[in-house]
């Protein structure tokens, strides 16, 4: 998952749904379009079904892009920023899906900023600092105790505001 999105504009929702679905994995349009509704549904979004990728709020363009990768069977998701691009309002949409999918047992990999989110639903946290990892722990050792000052100042910084 990109942090803008990466939504054909040209095509309307259901199509950006389907197309990966029908060229890459070879299903028939039926069937890509069947599972890329049940997701979009999944995202709270069926509705928008035959609009197009600038008729949507970029919170709803992000859930889209999300139904998208989920239609393509994924074991892992990969997630940079996913909502770095959006209005403050527009996070806790998104975040609230990935906390669903997080429930579901979907395996994720988040690089994100949002620390109430990862605390939520992170197993593990892998702190970095310039290009360096600084702390690879489960999330309760992070939270609770973190070994490095570094962590210790960010953790400082982050919960005072």
């Amino acid at each position: 998952m990109f942090q803008n999105f990466e939504l054909f504009p040209h095509l309307s929702i259901r199509e950006n749904l389907t197309i990966g679905q029908v060229k890459v994995l070879g299903r028939s349009v039926t069937e890509a379009t069947e599972k890329g509704l049940k997701y979009l549904d999944r995202v709270g979004l069926i509705a928008q079904k035959d609009k197009f990728p600038g008729q949507l709020s970029g919170g709803q363009q992000q859930r889209v892009a999300i139904a998208r990768a989920l239609s393509m069977d994924p074991i892992a998701m990969l997630f940079d920023e996913p909502t770095s691009a959006l209005d403050p309002e527009m996070i806790n949409e998104v975040l609230d899906v990935m906390v669903g999918l997080a429930q579901e047992g979907m395996t994720m990999m988040v690089v994100t900023h949002e620390m109430g989110f990862a605390r939520k639903v992170a197993n593990r946290v892998i702190f970095m600092d310039k290009g360096l990892i600084v702390e690879d722990c489960k999330k309760e050792d992070f939270f609770g105790s973190p070994r490095s000052d570094r962590a210790r100042d960010f953790l400082a910084k982050i919960i005072t505001h």
